[in-house]
């Protein structure tokens, strides 16, 4: 079945959009609704004898395009005639398609072009520009056939041609097979399938790109779960007969939000499947889309909904620590016990496994680090063996000849810097190493290394972000609201701690003053930054809200190193300063 556009989609189309984004109203929308009389049915062979156009906006008549069309090679058989009414003696007169489809396409600049069948009209049209060598606009273009079957259902009409449509809805204008009158009905059509969109809230010309038809009957069966949320920022959740959390979701709207969920527009079919189990919906009203946001991340992390994707699995962040041996060594963990062992701060935490590991392969390579397994303590050491890696230079512990713990350790005082977070020498041991390998035209290899360190660096600069918002004890922000008043945060140790709306900046003190007293008492992070009351994910966004608020007053200090991680990572590419933290 054709989609209702008949184009290719656009970047704006190519993923699904919100109904917390704003498109563009359907009533703001110019429509010139066009219809086409022809002497046959395939363009390219047969040729346009009228062409009849209504340009309307917001249900209002703009203008109107009529004209008939002289054919030049075709002609007009008596069937055509006798269904159309056009003869021949008709178009003798009449200009031909080369003089009318300028001011034609001059009549629809900057419109949605509408038909009933798109394809047929406006296949023709495009036959036409292309036989003519006149540039064919790519235009929007809404088939009414389509649109129609997605709301109007063979209970109430036994088939979707446009006189039976006209009937159905009573149009004023009757089709007769001249363009003018069909165009004038399609648009009457039009309108009244436009209104039941709205009824299923899609009021926007890009929702309507997403109409699509399967599985939209059995979410439309369960619209009335949507009834009774509120119309205010929060949190939803959508359960099932055993009141089990299938979905979380949040919205500065809920009400408007979940009504998405049961119309046209969504059309993800793990959403479509979740519905179809969904047999109730919660709803947890909250101060703010930030408190929205927020209570989002902890309930998923929490509940772990089975169709929600992010959030999810904390525990399997990745982490490079060095052992707590008389030698220590890199390693990829993903347990606390690791984490607390080992003698210097762990780097991460590591979205995946993989670039955890190319990770510490690039700090094997940089530092002279030990890199065997074999445990060397002072009682073994004399026995110990130097392993395969030694012998071609890799292996920097007892291996390569450092006997003395003390000074191996001096040998690898870098990498306990880069641990710590200064990244100086790692980009200019990097930096070095690129330019080697290019020198030897091993420019894939001097691309992994340069993919490494912006790995290293970029989630460095997320840990030091939160890092640096978890010290701080107590931070009191505000921000103006996006539908009026000011949003109020109270953030304590990277954790939203309180949070308010209030519509007079005059009262923002006492509102601080108020919440303050009330809020949660959050206790400082411990040494290792896996273990702290706090989500990571929580504090980073916390962290990009702020970015925009006007801090009202703080206890501590809210700072970046200077030199840290995230001024190397911005001077090497790693992040940008528009990028989200």
């Amino acid at each position: 079945m054709s989609a209702p556009f008949d184009r290719t989609p656009t970047a704006t189309e190519s993923s699904q959009l919100s109904f917390d984004s704003l498109g563009t109203p359907l009533h703001e929308v110019t429509f010139v609704i066009v219809d086409l009389e022809t002497t046959g049915t395939t363009a390219g062979k047969s040729e346009i004898t009228e062409i009849g156009a209504v340009k309307t906006r917001g249900g209002e008549v703009l203008g109107e395009f009529q004209s008939l069309v002289k054919p030049e090679e075709s002609v007009i058989s008596p069937f055509v005639a006798r269904l159309t009414g056009i003869t021949h003696a008709m178009v003798d007169d009449a200009p031909s398609i080369r003089s009318v489809l300028p001011s034609f396409l001059e009549f629809c600049v900057g419109a949605v072009l509408v038909a009933h069948n798109a394809p047929f009209d406006i296949g023709f049209l495009r036959s036409a520009c292309e036989k003519l060598d006149y540039h064919w606009p790519q235009p929007t273009v809404l088939d009414t056939v389509t649109l129609s079957r997605r709301v109007v259902s063979r209970d109430e009409v036994r088939n979707h041609k446009l006189s039976t449509l006209a009937a159905h809805f009573g149009t004023e204008v009757s089709p007769d097979h001249r363009a003018l009158s069909d165009a004038k009905a399609t648009g009457e059509v039009l309108h009244r399938v436009l209104e039941r969109f709205g009824g299923y809230g899609i009021t926007t010309l890009e929702e309507l790109a997403t109409v699509r038809q399967a599985g939209w009957a059995k979410r439309q069966a369960k619209s009335h779960l949507a009834k009774g949320v509120p119309a205010e920022p929060g949190v939803y959740m959508f359960l099932d007969g055993t009141r089990r959390v299938l979905y979380i979701g949040k919205s500065g709207n809920m009400a408007r939000r979940v009504r998405g969920y049961f119309n046209a527009s969504e059309n993800r079919g793990r959403m479509a499947e979740m519905i179809t189990a969904a047999q109730e919906v919660s709803s947890l009203p909250c101060a703010h889309a930030l408190e929205a946001e927020v209570r989002e991340i902890r309930l998923i992390g929490e509940l772990a909904p089975p169709y929600n994707r992010r959030s999810k699995n904390p525990e399997r962040n990745s982490w490079i620590v060095l052992s707590n041996e008389e030698y220590p060594r890199l390693s990829v963990v993903r347990s606390n016990t690791a984490l607390e062992k080992s003698p210097a701060t762990p780097l991460g935490p590591f979205r995946s496994r993989k670039t955890a590991q190319a990770v510490k392969e690039l700090l094997d390579t940089l530092y002279p680090v030990k890199r065997c397994t074999a445990k060397i303590t002072a009682s073994n050491l004399a026995s110990h063996r130097p392993c395969v890696s030694s012998q071609v230079g890799q292996c920097g512990g007892p291996c390569a000849g450092v006997l003395d713990r003390q000074a191996y350790l001096d040998d690898i005082a870098e990498l306990f810097e880069v641990m710590a977070g200064d990244f100086t020498s790692l980009r200019s041991l990097c930096t070095q190493r690129m330019s080697r390998l290019a020198d030897e035209a091993r420019y894939e290899t001097a691309a992994e290394v340069r993919d490494a360190m912006r790995s290293a660096l970029s989630c460095a600069a997320r840990a030091e972000l939160v890092q640096a918002l978890r010290v701080v004890p107590e931070i009191l922000a505000h921000a103006p609201g996006p539908e009026g008043g000011i949003d109020l945060a109270v953030i304590r140790h990277g954790k939203l701690a309180a949070a308010s709306h209030v519509r007079g900046s005059q009262v923002v003190g006492e509102s601080f003053a108020a919440i303050a007293a009330t809020a949660e008492w959050v206790p400082a992070p411990g040494r290792l930054p896996a273990v702290t009351d706090s989500l990571p994910e929580e504090t980073r966004l916390l962290s990009q809200w702020l970015r925009s608020a006007v801090l009202t007053s703080a206890r501590g200090t809210w700072s970046f190193p200077r030199a840290g991680a995230n001024y190397h990572a911005q001077e090497s590419g790693a992040v940008r300063l528009s990028d989200p933290v």
